[in-house]
């Protein structure tokens, strides 16, 4: 058997007849078209004989008078197909197709039957015995009118033979099938919509046939339908109305106009003839028209007085009878022999550019004496202008603008009206108006370029020109003025002002100062240009300066550091071999480019013959090798130079010792003597220096403290009181505000050499100071000032000064500033104001405690440091802690503590003390005369903010 799929019945009759030898019949169902090749069926296995029998027998197959389509394989026992078996070709319609042959053998002879049945497949699509069908069908033809079409043929049989048809498109046809005896169908097309040949004259239909096999196959045929001509359609007109003009007094034979008509029928249904039908009198008179192509022609005398329209009625007949009919209308057109005039009655010599569309600047007036069309008049003005011209009644005209207006583009428009009328030939008139456009500032300057780049060479002379930055305005006199201003901004937090300048009329950019490229390099800045017009119009670009290097910075030497106070020198064991590397001279140029490219070069030296410079590196190598003959002292003279134009260069001396040990290089070089003068010169700087330093410091404080004082005793005179007071601080009080000039502690460090025996300078060691502050701010009046609490009562009398004890101790969260915050409570910071203005006891009383301060303070030894420098500079008045309860010692950790109720006490002794003393005073009026008025206190924000949470309390 071969791939294909098929379906084989193998029927085995085996009857015994009379006779010795033993028959056989063998049936096999294949499908046609097979493969040559392809097995049928194993025969030898189906006849229950051997293969050797088969060959024993020569076994044979016998075919008759009809073709060997089979084959016999001996060797296997089986059928192959022979020749390809094509079922139409061997049976045709008959059916069933079968092969019948006999297989025989001898000895014994033996015969057995053999049938093959052919089994049809779909290998044929129907076919029609023409290429196309072809009917002429009258439109008249009736709906139901009925076809015959040709069959098609299938060589198939079966269901794989012919069994529908099928008829496309169905607009005017549908198909109809009949039965046959002979079990063929009759085909016809039957009419189910009527015809139309004018409009559809050929008709293109597809027949297809269908068999019924898998996969179906089909057969078409193209069916062409002739719809036949019929008279039913009239004739047209192409309009129900003609019109046309005649000018009075025209030639005979003069053409009016052609009418038409068409019939859409064909042959002599379409020919059609025209007539004139009307029944005025007079009209065949004037007018006539050729019956073949409708042309109307004048062939009388035509008077526009005496008649101004004639009406004529024309009839299109075709052969069948049928007629159109149309209407023309004669317009007597009158002679036009008078032209239009124009007045000008109001016009604007010069208008501004800024004008709205539709601004009126004329206004005139036309009439034309002719009448009718000849009295119609049409305006229109020259082309590519701004400008319209308007109908407003009848016969007046407006010239308006039709968009906006652009000086800079067109100064000056002739504007030209033209007005025709409508006469046949067209006579007109003309008139030309010459109008002016006045100016107005609408144009920014422009910049000829977006940005500009310039470059300068640094130490430039200032005032030098760099280059012009040039603007242009396309207005007119004052309004395409333009002036030049240079924007403010800031370079590095400079004004630019101060690096260019711009001048207002020519824009030339000039230099100002003298430019360091080490310092800057390139900044930028905007230019604007302003015009002259109210109001001003600008527009601005940027500029941008490139500064180019220019050799003027020499190489400066990094090491060896030269220095004349002490001496150092580079050791060369006497073993160094050649190339050894002494040392190496780094130097550097604050430059750029070529112009930091360094050289080195030996200048001097001791013995050239042992040492060379490494020209790119500044390498000191030995060329040679060292030997016991050469000096232990060498001095090398090496030059740095730039390769600018013109070069810089610097020199340094590097110092050399040949020698094994260190003690031979001390013995060698202690008669090098130092320079005396730097070192006495290096004295006076640093004692001038120190002096000028303090001197700044002294002024700067004697000045803060005049301006406070003086502000201080002005805001005192709002009080408008006499009472002499003087403001009296806690002891012990330092100032934290850092309102000095030197706000930060300010480190110096003196690097000293081990050979600096001469040196003068000698170092002060830091001394503790007390700051009393007084803030201009405090404008309290002076009867909130006296109902505040009184500050000042401390548990010691300031008078007298106590040792401290170890009770006094607290910890690091206890301790004033940013590292004892958090305290306890009778640590509160900055909440209670400031006493009362004193009394004259009081104040001989401060003036003892500030004494007592100053001497604690001084008999801090040093290490010390007092109250000021234990806050930060940010440290205010309201991180001082409340006096009243604490009382702090400079550069110690203790404080003093009272409770409350020691307050009390403490406080009423006070006054009882105060009261004594103050007696005292008054029995010596004239030692307390002598003395002068003290300022008085001014409010301090510490005690401000403890009255107002006081108040709010």
């Amino acid at each position: 058997m071969s791939d294909r799929t098929m379906t084989r019945q193998v029927l085995l009759f085996i009857s015994v007849l009379s006779l010795s030898s033993v028959h056989g019949q063998v049936s096999y169902s294949i499908p046609e078209e097979m493969a040559k090749g392809s097995s049928v069926g194993n025969i030898a296995q189906d006849l229950g004989l051997d293969i050797k029998r088969l060959k024993s027998g020569r076994a044979r197959i016998h075919f008759g008078n009809s073709a060997e389509y089979i084959e016999l394989n001996k060797e296997k026992g089986v059928l192959l197909i022979k020749e390809r078996i094509d079922r139409e070709a061997l049976c045709v319609q008959t059916t069933p197709c079968a092969l019948h042959f006999q297989i025989i053998m001898e000895n014994p002879i033996e015969f057995y039957r053999i049938t093959i049945e052919i089994i049809d497949m779909n290998d044929n699509a129907p076919v029609f015995q023409k290429d196309s069908m072809k009917f002429e069908i009258s439109e008249s033809a009736v709906t139901g009118a009925k076809f015959v079409l040709e069959r098609a043929f299938d060589s198939d049989i079966g269901r794989n033979g012919l069994q529908s048809y099928s008829l496309n498109p169905t607009d005017h046809f549908v198909l109809k099938l009949h039965g046959q005896d002979d079990g063929s169908k009759k085909v016809e097309m039957v009419l189910q919509k009527p015809l139309d040949r004018e409009k559809q004259e050929q008709i293109s239909l597809v027949l297809t046939a269908l068999d019924g096999g898998e996969p179906k196959m089909s057969g078409t045929v193209q069916i062409h339908v002739t719809v036949l001509d019929a008279n039913d359609n009239a004739p047209v007109f192409t309009q129900a109305i003609y019109k046309a003009s005649l000018v009075e007094n025209s030639q005979r034979g003069t053409l009016l106009t052609t009418v038409s008509a068409t019939d859409i029928d064909n042959g002599s249904n379409g020919l059609v003839t025209y007539s004139i039908s009307s029944s005025k009198v007079g009209i065949l008179d004037l007018f006539q028209i050729n019956e073949s192509n409708g042309e109307v022609r004048l062939i009388g005398k035509v008077d526009y007085e005496t008649a101004k329209h004639y009406q004529i009625d024309i009839e299109a007949k075709d052969q069948g009878g049928l007629s159109d009919s149309s209407k023309l209308v004669v317009d007597i057109v009158d002679v036009n022999d008078n032209s239009p005039l124009i007045d000008m009655m109001s016009t604007s010599k010069t208008i501004p550019e800024n004008v709205p569309p539709q601004t009126i600047i004329a206004v005139m007036s036309v009439h034309d004496p002719d009448s009718d069309n000849n009295g119609v008049v049409n305006c229109v003005l020259s082309e590519n202008i701004p400008f319209t011209i308007q109908s407003t009644s009848n016969g007046f005209y407006s010239l308006v603008t039709d968009s906006d207006l652009d000086r800079e583009r067109d100064s000056e428009y002739n504007i030209s009206v033209t007005c025709s009328d409508e006469g046949v030939p067209s006579l007109s008139s003309s008139v030309t108006l010459t109008l002016q456009i006045s100016d107005v500032n609408d144009n920014a300057p422009v910049f000829e370029r977006s940005s500009y780049e310039a470059y300068i060479i640094e130490n430039n002379t200032p005032g030098l020109s760099i280059f012009t930055v040039k603007a242009r305005d396309a207005d007119w006199n004052q309004n395409a003025r333009v002036s030049y201003i240079l924007e403010d901004s800031s370079v590095n937090g400079v004004p630019v002002s101060s690096y260019v300048s711009v001048s207002a009329d020519s824009g030339v950019i000039h230099a100002v100062r003298s430019f360091d490229y080490e310092q800057i390099k390139d900044f930028q800045f905007r230019v604007k240009a302003q015009d002259g017009g109210s109001p001003p119009l600008s527009s601005n670009v940027t500029v941008k300066i490139m500064i180019q290097d220019q050799n003027d910075n020499a190489p400066q030497v990094l090491y060896p550091v030269q220095t004349s106070s002490s001496l150092v020198a580079e050791m060369v064991p006497r073993s160094a071999d050649v190339g050894y590397l002494v040392t190496k001279v780094v130097a550097v140029d604050v430059d750029s480019g070529q112009n930091a490219w360094l050289s080195y070069k030996l200048q001097k030296a001791t013995d050239r013959a042992l040492f060379e410079v490494g020209l790119q590196n500044g390498e000191i190598r030995t060329i040679r090798q060292v030997n016991d003959k050469d000096a232990v002292k060498q001095r090398l003279t090496v030059v740095v130079e730039d390769n600018g134009q013109p070069s810089r260069s610097a020199t340094v001396n590097v110092n050399v010792a040949v020698a094994d040990s260190f003690p031979e290089v001390l013995s060698e070089f202690t008669d090098f003597t130092h320079d005396k003068e730097y070192n006495d010169n290096l004295t006076f700087y640093l004692v001038l220096a120190l002096a000028v330093v303090s001197f700044l410091f002294i002024t700067c404080l004697v000045v803060i403290i005049s301006v406070k004082i003086y502000r201080w005793r002005q805001s005192r005179i709002l009080y408008h009181s006499n009472l002499p007071v003087i403001p009296y601080y806690p002891p012990r009080y330092a100032d934290t505000l850092g309102t000095g000039t030197l706000q930060h502690v300010y480190n110096y460090e003196v690097c000293r050499t081990t050979d600096s025996r001469k040196s003068d300078c000698q170092f002060a060691r830091p001394c503790s100071q007390n700051v009393l502050i007084m803030d201009p701010s405090s404008t309290g009046t002076m009867q909130r000032m006296q109902s505040e609490q009184n500050i000042l009562d401390e548990s010691d009398s300031p008078l007298e000064q106590k040792p401290p004890n170890a009770d006094w101790r607290f910890t690091q969260g206890q301790r004033p500033g940013p590292s004892g915050a958090g305290g306890p409570p009778e640590m509160a910071m900055g909440t209670g104001p400031w006493p009362n203005p004193p009394t004259e006891a009081e104040q001989l009383q401060a003036l003892m405690a500030a004494a007592n301060v100053s001497e604690a303070t001084a008999t801090l030894g040093p290490g010390t440091m007092g109250l000021s420098t234990r806050y930060s500079p940010q440290f205010t008045l309201q991180h001082v802690p409340d006096y009243r309860q604490n009382v702090y010692i400079p550069g110690s950790t203790a404080t003093l503590t009272s409770n409350p109720q020691q307050q009390q006490q403490q406080q009423m002794l006070m006054q009882q003390q105060m009261a004594a003393q103050h007696q005292a005073l008054q029995a010596q009026p004239s030692e307390a005369a002598a003395q002068p008025e003290p300022p008085k206190p001014a409010q301090t924000p510490a005690s401000k903010k403890k009255s107002t949470k006081k108040e709010k309390k």
